[in-house]
């Protein structure tokens, strides 16, 4: 049985069994982070363990796994306390391909999918990891991105006259692993900088590079030199130069 066989029985398990505790068509709000958590420890006598005053999502063979779908002020306090004493991966699952799927709170009716035009890009992760700067060049200090096909739950409860804009998430359902990459060592960030790009570049270049924001581009390339995968090496008017590091 291959991995991804693997995922969908434990994501097809997960969601009948919320289905059936809270009702037909009833999710729970971290349908993705059990799923995960039962695929990266199968054996349930290795989640929610006591370590140093906090729960670990994950222990097993002196290792710690947390899985975070965002906002990683929140694992602060956890990295300071598990990283001097163990190995610790920082799963954060991405949406790859996303269907969007609305639920209307007054009626119960649930909308068909429809596909959303934006595709996952792992380079925003840095926006997450900026949050814990100081602990990603801890040597205990791992990451892995699991990018995600996924349907996305909406409520039809946003300001907009359809509803829509600035509406609450409710569920996000894994449908398969499109890519995992991992980050377990300085040089394992360079699958972040783009193959593409100059040998010397400025924020705007690697913003086009890696299709982000420049806001996001800046914050990648602040994050790459922490690391000590590019250097600064002068400017082109009042852009910084970058070159990657040999």
């Amino acid at each position: 049985m291959n991995d991804q066989q693997r995922f969908l029985e434990i994501k097809d398990k997960i969601v009948n069994q919320q289905r059936e505790k809270n009702g037909i068509g009833t999710l729970s709000e971290k349908t993705i982070h059990a799923v995960l958590k039962e695929y990266y420890a199968p054996n349930l006598d290795d989640h929610e363990i006591p370590i140093e005053g906090y729960v670990a999502d994950i222990y097993v063979n002196d290792t710690i796994i947390e899985i975070q779908n965002g906002n990683f002020n929140k694992i602060r306090a956890k990295l300071e306390r598990f990283l001097p004493l163990y190995p610790v991966t920082v799963v954060y699952p991405m949406p790859y391909t996303k269907w969007l799927i609305w639920i209307d709170e007054e009626t119960g009716q649930i909308s068909k999918k429809h596909k959303s035009p934006k595709r996952g890009n792992p380079y925003e992760v840095f926006v997450e990891l900026y949050k814990i700067k100081s602990y990603v060049k801890h040597k205990n200090f791992n990451l892995k991105i699991t990018m995600l096909d996924l349907e996305e739950f909406r409520l039809l409860n946003g300001w907009s006259r359809d509803r829509k804009k600035g509406s609450v998430r409710y569920d996000r359902i894994p449908l398969e692993i499109a890519n995992e990459l991992e980050f377990n060592c300085e040089k394992d960030y360079m699958q972040l900088v783009p193959f593409d790009m100059p040998e010397r570049f400025t924020v705007k270049d690697y913003a086009k590079a890696a299709k982000v924001s420049r806001s996001v581009a800046g914050t990648a390339l602040n994050m790459l030199y922490y690391i000590g995968v590019v250097n600064r090496i002068g400017k082109i008017g009042n852009a910084i130069l970058y070159k990657v590091e040999d």
